[in-house]
């Protein structure tokens, strides 16, 4: 509680303040100004329009050849590794910058200079077909797909410096960037507790975020968690098998923030269960095996999903697919760990069940038995949810 000076009896704490404004009327008279030294206050909030086009009021232009400095506060770190190029969108979406060297741990970055804190960040790519967003090292956001695609993510900066670029989704195509906006959230560097969602396409989110026809029961998912308790972060990807979420990047990018109090939803099992990707049910076991004990050793608590079954597992009205997947692997490791488990295979079978084969078919993907659409997805992570609740995750 703040403390009230004390004030002896007999003492007159108004004169102090009186002499000193007579002293500063006085110093007026005379003709003396006086002035507080020139601050060179650091930004906590940008807005950047890439590109070589006209730049849109309210945002500051970066072209492909703004280096950074420490005057400026604001460049690319290599911009001989950048390109201007034009963009399909209206506004800040015009135009665009296109790293020509990427990967997650490229020194090709777009720099910002930020004091200490929890900042919001918010993209607009432009031309691209499929684009993931690094920053500090490590992946933020997967796979954004469509021009124009836009995320946004809260990230914290503790060294002075937020270090972000557009690197890639699928080997091959343009990786750009329209626009930048950066909100500081809070001055401690410490992210809301958050649950975490790894998987596949089945989990995955689909652009625009908010009006996509196929859909991820990890991109619906925020739709059943109060905002207030906790932020959802969706690092799940289209044909993603339980190895190379561990070894290429996914999983790191967890790592590096996760903490006690967040979740770990992690669904495995559908491509690792494809001849191509040459994983054995013993090996993938062993792999879920040591994400969940990372992660563990964090303070977060890992949760397993089983995959939902296609939508013509039935038989005489009964929808069961409790054998694909490497399901039982996933059951048995959840209860050999004494982690929690989201049994969705079975949730999802009862709910089709129930609701019968025709209205099934209608939330998939149309010639599609696998993909949930929109509607599919969101029914998914409604029962997802619910189970965490059960529980008592929620």
């Amino acid at each position: 509680m703040p403390q009230t000076p004390a004030v002896h009896p007999g003492m007159n704490w108004r004169k102090p303040v009186a002499s000193c404004l007579a002293a500063a009327a006085l110093a007026a008279g005379a003709g003396l100004v006086l002035t507080a030294p020139a601050a060179q206050a650091e930004p906590s909030n940008y807005r950047f329009d890439f590109g070589d086009g006209p730049v849109e009021k309210g945002y500051t232009g970066v072209s492909a050849t703004d280096a950074y400095t420490p005057e400026r506060r604001y460049g690319f770190n290599t911009p001989g590794q950048m390109a201007n190029v034009p963009a399909k969108g209206a506004g800040v979406g015009s135009d665009a910058v296109r790293f020509l060297e990427f990967g997650t741990k490229s020194t090709n970055t777009f720099n910002v200079d930020l004091k200490e804190g929890l900042y919001r960040v918010s993209v607009t790519l432009g031309d691209t077909s499929r684009a993931s967003i690094a920053a500090e090292g490590v992946f933020q956001e997967m796979n954004l797909t469509g021009n124009g695609a836009k995320a946004s993510f809260e990230i914290p900066v503790t060294d002075g410096q937020l270090n972000l670029l557009v690197t890639e989704g699928k080997v091959g195509t343009a990786f750009t960037l329209s626009a930048l906006e950066i909100e500081k959230v809070s001055r401690h560097p410490e992210m809301d507790p958050t649950i975490w969602v790894g998987g596949d396409s089945t989990v995955a989110s689909y652009y625009p975020l908010e009006s996509s026809i196929q859909g991820g029961w990890g991109q619906m998912l925020p739709q059943f968690v109060d905002p207030a308790q906790f932020d959802v972060r969706n690092m799940a990807t289209g044909g993603q098998i339980a190895r190379g979420f561990r070894n290429d990047g996914q999983l790191e990018a967890i790592l590096r923030y996760i903490k006690p109090g967040d979740l770990f939803l992690l669904e495995m099992g559908i491509n690792d269960t494809a001849a191509k990707n040459a994983t054995t049910e013993a090996e993938f076991k062993e792999i879920m095996r040591d994400m969940v004990r990372q992660v563990a050793a964090t303070g977060a608590t890992p949760v397993l999903v089983t995959p939902q079954g296609r939508a013509t597992d039935f038989v005489d009205g009964v929808h069961s697919s409790v054998d694909r997947w490497y399901r039982h692997s996933t059951v048995a490791l959840a209860a050999e760990e004494g982690i929690p488990l989201v049994d969705l295979n079975v949730l999802s079978s009862a709910y089709f069940t129930e609701i019968g084969p025709e209205a099934t078919l209608a939330l998939f993907m149309a010639g599609d038995t696998l993909h949930p659409n929109r509607a599919g997805a969101t029914e998914l992570a409604r029962l997802v949810s619910e189970d965490l609740a059960r529980q008592g995750l929620q």
